[in-house]
């Protein structure tokens, strides 16, 4: 009956447009009668309707070689052509049409179609239990041997959200005022969702806080980009082929493959968190041949033609709404700003859109088949804060859709063949301010340079900004990552410092010197470098390593204490609240912290921070929203500060300042919340497999486990 009336909705569309398109015709030259005319509509949309059934599908799989921005344009030509051949098949030639104008009648008509069976599926739930468990027994019947089978009375799945860049006080606001309905439902509810902060380290940024998350280590990784003297090779946290490194460090440390290393899925993350489904997932684009299968989630959404078609139309929309955002923030004279022109709207359309659209597919494909454990990494909203600030109004509607996108998923876990419990989080917040070199007039690079004695450009310009959506977009182009700036991986002179930026924490290293330089050595060289940087207003303290008194933090005014006496709301670090201390001293353990590391001035009356890239809400450091993301979680499941505790109880040194600090410490909780109901599984050794793969070693392709 859902098909019956699907066709005659689509029957009616089709009659409709021949009316008002006049290069669209449904009879023949010498005119038909109404009823000839409706059964030539009615053959010509079911005609469409199966061959968009049946050939859709291929056509989309045989061009997963196109990138997937190019296939989403060609969406409309594909749809336009299987209308054309539909109309063919129309006895006695009654139907015709333009090329251009059979593109917008197949767009019209898919996304009718779409719309309404969707909307019957909804009003129907014994259609919607068949359907889905069709599916899922589908994908159970291609898939692994030791999939764990889902039953709707047996043990739940989990479902990480992550929101990124979505810090603890904006989801509180945003549920408070209405722009997060489902949040705050699930916030109201006695039996729903419970809420805490957490605090990250001093890295607050996806690279670290994800790779924590997923594979339980981060150690090592002091911001988003950072120099490796031993390589002279810049590792940039969303460039496939870092991403993979940093995964396979974090697995040789932790012997471990990771949070979702059983019968996981990992959607739209910069890590596979050892999942044997992948989509979006950017440390598996560094790989060949069949372990691309990060694509599929591609397949798997536009093989629906009226997703290509909806998603294409939104791309289109979004980019629109963007300039016209821009423009009028310009024409405003809002402040502070930073360009949004070149590229910038078409990336962040394919953050909003198409990136959203697909991860939320394939998480919702994922509860139909009844995973146990799926992460995916909603970015929308850190792109957009980005650019336009974490509280503004085209952060707030990103925050709007993204909420739809919760109840969808909400709602299909009522449905699915195994009980769901959706836990979200985010790996970071943002903290707004205007940018350091719009603030004074020169970038940190600048600054550097003024206080080693080299020349500076007259003009300031822009610090390469740290963007995991433009990368993305670059993969999905297949086109290689952009490459840091020139003089970071090739300075002029190997005397040079190299100056990288990770929204307000900046790295200085010196490549001509072996390890890690020494306060004594840089003041040798570069007398004016050390006091030029620590008592810039817009910079909140250096860490540097001292020969005689080991590592010191450096502020304003002569301020010199070593890292070992750092104590929390005291000296240089003071403003910066509880938990700087133990985040600097633990970065001053990493082999690979740099030289000099700058942390930015950061106002705790305004909560404001200097990020030393062109973003006006930025994360990377300490300060403000930036450090305090947030963990929501259904009731029932062990409370995070119970397991802190019960840890500490065994023998664990208790976090610095209480509650939940660090990623690593989120993790444990995760991995705890999925060992509850499961019990505990062991993954066996495969075959050929080390347990510390290499980069040209593969990863299982589904870990074998008992």
């Amino acid at each position: 009956m859902r098909i019956v009336a699907v066709w005659a909705v689509s029957t009616l569309t089709m009659l409709a447009l021949a009316g008002i398109l006049p290069d669209f015709r449904l009879q023949s030259d010498d005119g038909d009668t109404i009823t000839r005319t409706a059964f030539t509509a009615a053959w010509g949309a079911g005609a469409f309707g199966l061959l968009s059934a049946l050939v859709w599908p291929v056509l989309v799989r045989a061009l997963l070689i196109v990138p997937a921005l190019v296939l989403g344009a060609l969406v409309f030509f594909l749809n336009g052509s299987l209308l054309l051949i539909a109309l063919r098949l129309i006895p006695d030639g009654r139907g015709d049409a333009a090329p251009e104008t059979a593109v917008v009648v197949a767009a019209v008509m898919s996304a009718v179609a779409s719309a309404t069976s969707t909307a019957l599926a909804v009003r129907d739930d014994e259609a919607y239990r068949r359907r889905l468990s069709r599916l899922a027994d589908r994908r159970r019947r291609r898939g692994s041997p030791n999939t764990v089978e889902p039953d709707r009375d047996g043990p739940p799945g989990t479902v990480f959200l992550q929101l990124d860049g979505v810090g603890h006080d904006v989801l509180v606001k945003a549920a408070a005022d209405g722009l997060m309905p489902t949040v705050a439902g699930w916030l109201a509810d006695s039996s729903g969702h419970r809420l805490t902060p957490w605090r990250t380290d001093w890295s607050s940024q996806t690279g670290a806080s994800q790779l924590a998350l997923l594979h339980g280590s981060n150690h090592d990784i002091p911001a988003f980009r950072w120099y490796e003297k031993e390589t002279g090779t810049v590792m940039v946290s969303s460039r496939p082929a870092s991403a993979l490194e940093m995964q396979r460090r974090a697995i040789a440390r932790t012997r471990d493959g990771g949070l979702l290393t059983i019968d996981g899925a990992s959607r739209g993350n910069l890590f596979s968190g050892g999942a044997g489904q992948l989509a979006l997932v950017l440390s598996m684009a560094a790989r060949r041949g069949k372990g691309r299968r990060s694509r599929s989630g591609y397949f798997a959404y536009f093989s629906d033609p009226a997703n290509a078609v909806r998603t294409a139309l939104s791309f289109a929309a979004e980019v629109g709404r963007e300039i016209g955002q821009s423009t009028r923030a310009r024409a405003r004279k809002v402040t502070p700003r930073v360009k949004r022109g070149g590229l910038y709207p078409f990336i962040r359309a394919f953050a909003t859109v198409v990136e959203r659209d697909v991860v939320v597919a394939a998480v919702i494909g994922d509860m139909f088949a009844g995973r146990t454990a799926v992460y995916a990494d909603l970015v929308a909203y850190d792109e957009v804060a980005h650019h336009s600030g974490p509280h503004s109004r085209d952060a707030e509607k990103v925050l709007q859709r993204l909420d739809r996108s919760l109840a969808l998923i909400a709602k299909i876990a009522d449905h699915t063949p195994r009980t769901y419990r959706i836990v979200l989080l985010s790996d970071h917040g943002q903290s707004p301010g205007e940018t350091f070199a719009g603030r004074y007039g020169l970038t940190l690079k600048d600054l550097v340079r003024a206080g080693c004695g080299l020349p500076v450009r007259r003009r300031a310009r822009g610090t390469h900004s740290a963007s995991e959506a433009r990368d993305a977009v670059r993969i999905a182009l297949h086109r290689p990552p952009e490459a840091e700036e020139p003089e970071a991986e090739h300075p002029a002179k190997r005397s040079d410092p190299i100056v990288l930026a990770s929204g307000n924490l900046g790295l200085i290293s010196f490549p001509d010197i072996e390890g890690r330089a020494s306060r004594e050595e840089i003041d040798r060289r570069n007398p004016a470098l050390l006091s030029t940087l620590a008592n810039h207003p817009g910079i909140g303290f250096l860490l540097v390593r001292s020969e005689e008194h080991g590592s010191v933090v450096l502020g304003p005014g002569g301020a010199e204490v070593p890292v070992d006496a750092l104590a929390d709301g005291e000296g240089p670090i003071a403003v910066f609240g509880t938990g700087a201390a133990a985040a600097v001293r633990r970065t001053d353990t990493f082999p690979h912290v740099a030289d000099i590391m700058v942390n930015s001035m950061y106002d705790p009356d305004t909560g404001t921070v200097h990020a030393f890239e062109e973003q006006i809400g930025s994360h990377g450091g300490l300060g403000g929203e930036q450090s305090r993301p947030f963990l929501l979680w259904p009731r029932g499941m062990t409370d995070p500060l119970d397991i802190v505790a019960a840890e500490t109880a065994d023998g664990a040194p208790p976090p610095p300042g209480g509650g939940l600090v660090g990623a690593e410490a989120v993790h444990r909780v995760l991995n705890r919340w999925l060992l509850e109901f499961s019990g505990p599984q062991v993954p066996v050794r495969a075959e050929g497999f080390t347990g510390t793969p290499h980069a040209d070693e593969p990863f299982p392709e589904r870990g074998t486990a008992v």
